[in-house]
């Protein structure tokens, strides 16, 4: 397990690149955290840091984004703080999207525990005060 601080929000850069390569060879990401707790903003950062050539935004409306590096690598982005039952998560084919191959990320993957795969990688962000956040993989 590894923890690190991410003091202000000027540090979100080398933050995203610790996540990078703490996480590197997993194909699942899991964001854990509370409401506001930073875990879109890091998503964002992880993006930008990979090369993602789209727009990055919560798809809390649409479950799902769908994201491209211009290099032909695909990025799937998920939200699940809307659902109410892990049987909305299945109908629309989030195993698939698992079983893709491509980078996934998750936020709000608590309303799924039982579709989470196991070699999953859990990233939990822990709010310390209005800026500073304590970040834990593993």
């Amino acid at each position: 397990m590894k923890k690190f601080i991410c003091s202000h929000l000027d540090d979100i850069d080398a933050c995203a690149k610790a996540v990078i390569d703490s996480c590197r060879g997993k194909e699942v990401w899991v964001f854990k955290g509370p409401m506001g707790a930073g875990k879109t903003t890091l998503i964002k950062a992880i993006a930008f840091r990979m090369g993602i050539v789209d727009r990055v935004s919560s798809p809390t409306f649409g479950l799902v984004n769908e994201y491209g590096d211009g290099g032909g690598n695909t990025y799937y982005h998920f939200d699940f703080y809307r659902i109410s039952d892990q049987s909305e998560a299945v109908d629309m084919g989030v195993m698939e999207y698992f079983d893709s191959g491509n980078l996934c990320w998750i936020e709000w993957g608590e309303r799924i525990p039982d579709l989470i795969p196991p070699e999953s990688v859990i990233i939990s962000i822990n709010p310390l005060d209005e800026h500073k956040r304590e970040i834990t993989i593993g």
